[in-house]
């Protein structure tokens, strides 16, 4: 179940870096790109896998928050302890199954 809703989250986001990346590249030159007013020291791959990466982290953390937002309340108060082994004093100790 967490690998499915793993891949419902890396993957979309893998290729949605992956259009970010081209469009952002097609009209910046990483050559021209400074950080705090100095210029990168960094190769032009360097910067294609850096943002690329930073891109899929962003649009991950996008489809995650998607993909929690869209489960149940039931999916995120289950208790995954069984009933009969739950404590007494546990408050879902007979109100869930």
């Amino acid at each position: 179940m967490w690998t499915q809703r793993l891949m419902w989250i890396a993957w979309p986001a893998f290729l949605v870096a992956g259009i970010l990346e081209m469009l952002v590249f097609a009209m910046v030159d990483p050559q021209d790109l400074h950080w705090f007013g100095q210029p990168l020291t960094l190769s032009r791959q360097g910067v294609y896998t850096l943002a690329f990466f930073a891109f899929w982290i962003i649009t991950m953390v996008a489809s995650a928050l998607t993909t929690l937002l869209s489960m149940s309340p039931f999916e995120l108060n289950r208790c995954p302890v069984p009933p009969d082994a739950r404590p007494g004093d546990c408050h879902k100790a007979s109100s869930c199954p």
